[in-house]
């Protein structure tokens, strides 16, 4: 009697592994780099490529930790103290673990980053006593019925009332028409994951740009709550990433938005 060998199994590569990770969920960051440049999409989630951090990351990340605690406060009752939102500036600029290319300009950054922050707390539309509905939660919402995959995120903030922040740090003072339409989907996507975790409709949105201008300036952009023709849009983008991924078209979109993308040398390279 012979005895024939098993054949050894059939392991998916890793890349097709995490391409069927990313069908199941979605996030907003992924969705807008996936319409931004879906080879971009490629090097960074599927081929997983890590590149330095650069400057205007850290400046906006530094920014956004100090928000975060700002909001935490109020959210806990605790009284506006502004050394300790210094301390947590001093502590969040240097303890990255990163090596960051300045090229000689981190003290300026530094200081801009703060003064914007100054500039924020003393102009901001949100009042002192005013109790968040929510700040830092990770909601998702489940799309299946739609024939989508489970939407991730986190809301910023959600100010009283249901009006959802997101907070954006920007070196141009902002057309509040063009912000909309560059963050439409980011917005969509909080108003989806809004609904789902408090089960009712958001009362609005809202763009708050902290502008590094000489003169720093604050620029609030509101928006109306997500209508259905907008969630219907969304579904459309995410159906367009499904199919996508499923078929493999990374494929470059080539334009303005390569000035400064991180993978240029890679897409170059690309065939």
């Amino acid at each position: 009697m012979i005895t024939l060998a098993q054949p050894p199994p059939i392991v998916a590569p890793p890349q097709t592994n995490r391409i069927e990770d990313l069908q199941k969920t979605v996030s907003a960051s992924r969705l807008n780099c996936w319409l931004s440049c879906r080879l971009k999409f490629y090097f960074r989630y599927i081929l997983k490529i890590t590149k330095p951090k650069t400057a205007a990351l850290h400046f906006g990340s530094v920014v956004h930790l100090v928000l975060q605690q700002w909001n935490m406060s109020r959210w806990r009752k605790q009284p506006f103290e502004i050394t300790r939102l210094k301390q947590v500036f001093e502590t969040g600029w240097i303890d990255q673990g990163n090596v960051i290319n300045w090229d000689g300009e981190e003290p300026n950054q530094k200081n801009t980053a703060w003064s914007v922050l100054g500039k924020y707390f003393t102009d901001t539309p949100i009042k002192a006593n005013e109790m968040p509905e929510a700040v830092e939660v990770p909601v998702e919402a489940d799309l299946s019925k739609h024939g989508l995959p489970v939407l991730l995120g986190v809301l910023d903030l959600v100010r009283a009332g249901g009006r959802i922040v997101d907070f954006k740090s920007t070196g141009k003072t902002p057309d509040n028409e063009m912000a909309l339409h560059q963050n439409g989907v980011q917005l969509d996507c909080y108003s989806v994951l809004y609904r789902e975790a408090a089960g009712k409709r958001e009362f609005g949105r809202e763009l708050h740009h902290l502008v590094k201008t000489k003169t720093p300036k604050i620029i609030i952009t509101p928006a109306d709550p997500m209508t259905e023709q907008q969630r219907s849009r969304l579904f459309r983008l995410m159906e367009s990433y499904v199919n996508g991924l499923e078929s493999g078209d990374f494929v470059p979109s080539v334009g303005l938005q390569c000035n400064g993308c991180e993978f240029i040398n890679e897409c170059r390279k690309w065939s």
